[in-house]
């Protein structure tokens, strides 16, 4: 049963989570013209709304107060957006296709853990599926 936070609980979490849509407006803000922009603004605007949404997500599942390996999943989702933030953030440096490489097990990770139903305390209708009763 998904049990709702009160706001101020939520607050915090959403506030960043509007903060990092923001940011991504301005991140697609530099296409249109990117020389309205510092030069390498783009490295900062790329990786600014990867750490927020990361750092709301764990707020937000630190407010949920989930079971331990829920949380330990909720920490990889987050860890995964920060390798991929520091990939963004620093492009030239020696580490960035590591960060890169992380950051793809990571989500590849998250994404089998969903598949594969584990930790079992995670609700069915989690990675935005539902499911119908069988009569």
């Amino acid at each position: 049963m998904y049990k709702r936070l009160d706001r101020a609980r939520r607050a915090i979490p959403l506030i960043l989570g509007v903060v990092s849509l923001f940011s991504v407006g301005v991140l697609l803000a530099w296409h249109v013209n990117p020389k309205f922009f510092p030069t390498r603004a783009h490295d900062f605007l790329g990786a600014f709304p990867l750490a927020m949404i990361a750092i709301a997500y764990l707020l937000y599942q630190n407010a949920l107060r989930p079971a331990a390996k829920e949380f330990v999943k909720a920490i990889i989702l987050a860890v995964a957006f920060l390798f991929w933030a520091a990939n963004q953030l620093w492009p030239d440096l020696p580490q960035t296709t590591l960060f890169n490489d992380i950051a793809i097990a990571l989500f590849v990770l998250d994404v089998f853990l969903v598949m594969t139903g584990w930790p079992t305390t995670s609700p069915d209708e989690s990675f935005a599926e539902t499911y119908v009763d069988k009569p």
